[in-house]
């Protein structure tokens, strides 16, 4: 068992030359015996650092260097150290100036006989004209001191990963100790940063703070485990961070609270996660919802025109008005006719939105003169505008025969685009309104823009006005027939060609909604007429 470092000023005076008047209890024989027997390994060198004398256990574990050089038993990355240590010592004993009670310590790798390196610790007390050295073996301290070291680095690695730090925090104690994890989650700097229950306060969100205090206080009180969420900076910036506190109560033996100690982790992904779940499920179920109110919608508006279909077909089937040449037939085949090409209608909206759900939808591009287009498109919709009593008014190039605005786009998609928007703006404009309908190229952009004076929009609705199965709850929504799709179909349309729609409304005063087009659709939803 090695002595203790109290212990080592007795080894050196076994070193040193008996006093016969204060040692004469203690002979040679008796000094010898002492030093040999010794657990420690003991040396005597000179000024110059030779060994001139050692005991058995120096013996045994450190062979006996060339020219006795001390400094040549240690590693070579340590012996410029140890041997810059001999020197100062030899001079101040040239000079006199030593302390007796002054000694000088190091550590350093020795090789042993069995050619290990050891670790050593070495005390060198000064005599006369020689130097007493007690060395003793560091290797398993060092060997654990490392292995802690591995595990603490392992710790803080695991930590990183985790996002989580440890505290510390000791009754009647200002400051706080906390993991180097803690302060990266925090966003604090170890060097600057005091760590304290009232710093920690002035970092989180107020509310956070008095919840955090009242969490503490009670843990002191119950004694039991507690856990926390707080809040620091704001979800606008990205400086977000929500940390979740976790700690458990440390006891005396008499059972008293002495210390609170726990857990940090950032939990800000976990969070943000479970919120974008929490929307994704409410926008699932709001789809859902419209889904299942467009089905109950489209149920009416499929059975309609079937009914009439099948309901004069059937009249004139049996020929209850008399022989098939009564002119009363002649209402009957147009009602027909007016109740199937509704039908073709809305199952054509159906069949779209799907094909371009399922990118199937491919645009076909070519140079479409946008105020022929326009006009034709406006002329479709004559009998509509003049049926609900609106005005259909064309403006700008619109009205222009030599229109120069032209576009490179799917002809029968933009036709389908502007027809949905004149449709709209038609069925929700009430008697005496007008409509009106443009179309220019503004910053090598191709422009359309339809204005209405309809019920409008309320601002509510503008966000979900273009979801499919989507439908504006009003005075006049269900006065009328449709599918509920042709605003969907129609900014997916816009969009497919790279472009984008915009809708600006108000309630009772109107809308007016502006396609832009790009000067190329996209490559890849694009083929080229030739």
């Amino acid at each position: 068992m090695a002595l203790p470092v109290q212990d080592a000023p007795v080894a050196v005076a076994a070193l040193r030359p008996a006093n016969r008047s204060r040692r004469a209890d203690l002979n040679d024989t008796d000094t010898t015996r002492f030093v040999e027997i010794s657990p420690n390994n003991l040396v005597v060198l000179s000024p110059e650092g030779h060994i001139l004398r050692a005991n058995a256990n120096f013996s045994c574990n450190f062979a006996s260097p060339e020219g006795g050089d001390f400094t040549a038993l240690f590693h070579v990355q340590d012996r410029p150290r140890i041997a810059a240590l001999l020197r100062r010592m030899a001079a101040s004993l040239q000079q006199g100036d030593m302390d007796p009670d002054v000694h000088y310590a190091c550590e350093g790798r020795m090789v042993s006989l069995d050619g290990l390196a050891r670790w050593m610790r070495w005390e060198v007390f000064p005599g006369q004209g020689v130097s007493y050295a007690i060395g003793r073996d560091m290797t398993a301290i060092k060997a654990h001191e490392q292995a802690l070291l591995r595990k603490q680095a392992e710790l803080c690695e695991a930590e990183s990963i985790a996002r989580m730090g440890r505290w510390h925090w000791k009754i009647g104690h200002a400051e706080m100790r906390w993991s180097p994890e803690i302060y990266a989650i925090l966003g604090q700097d170890p060097l600057s940063f005091t760590p304290s229950l009232e710093t920690l306060c002035a970092i989180v969100d107020p509310e956070n703070a008095d919840r955090l205090l009242q969490v503490f206080q009670r843990a002191l009180i119950e004694r039991a485990s507690y856990e926390v969420d707080m809040r620091l900076g704001n979800e606008g910036d990205g400086s977000l961070r929500v940390v979740r506190c976790e700690g458990r109560c440390e006891l005396d033996v008499d059972g008293d609270v002495v210390a609170l100690y726990g857990i940090m982790q950032d939990i800000t992904a976990r969070v943000l996660y479970e919120r974008d779940l929490c929307e994704a499920k409410e926008e699932a179920e709001r789809a859902s919802a419209a889904k299942t109110q467009f089905l109950a919608n489209m149920s009416h508006e499929l059975r309609t025109p079937l009914n009439a279909i099948i309901g004069f077909s059937e009249i004139m089937q049996s020929q209850l008005l008399g022989p098939l040449c009564a002119e009363r037939y002649g209402e009957y085949i147009n009602s027909i006719h007016a109740s199937g090409q509704h039908l073709l209608s809305l199952i054509s909206d159906i069949l779209d939105m799907s094909k371009i759900h399922a990118g199937k939808y491919t645009l076909t591009a070519e140079n479409v003169n946008l105020g022929k287009l326009v006009r034709l498109a406006a002329h479709m919709m004559e009998g509509s505008a003049q049926e609900a009593d609106v005005r259909l008014i064309l403006e700008g190039e619109a009205q222009n025969e030599e229109s120069a605005s032209t576009a490179l786009a799917d002809r029968r998609a933009v036709m389908q685009v502007v027809l949905n928007l004149l449709s709209n703006a038609i069925k929700f404009t009430p008697a005496g309104g007008c409509v009106s309908v443009s179309c220019a190229v503004v910053a090598g952009r191709p422009e359309i823009v339809v204005r209405d004076t309809g019920i409008g929009i309320p601002p509510d609705y503008l966000q979900h006005i273009t979801l499919p199965f989507e439908q504006v709850q009003g005075s006049y929504a269900r006065q009328h027939e449709g599918s509920g799709l042709g605003l969907a179909i129609t900014k997916d349309l816009v969009e497919l060609h790279g472009g984008s729609l915009l809708i600006d409304s108000t309630p009772g005063v109107g809308t007016c909604v502006t396609v832009w087009l790009p000067a190329a659709p996209p490559q890849e939803s694009v083929t080229h007429n030739t």
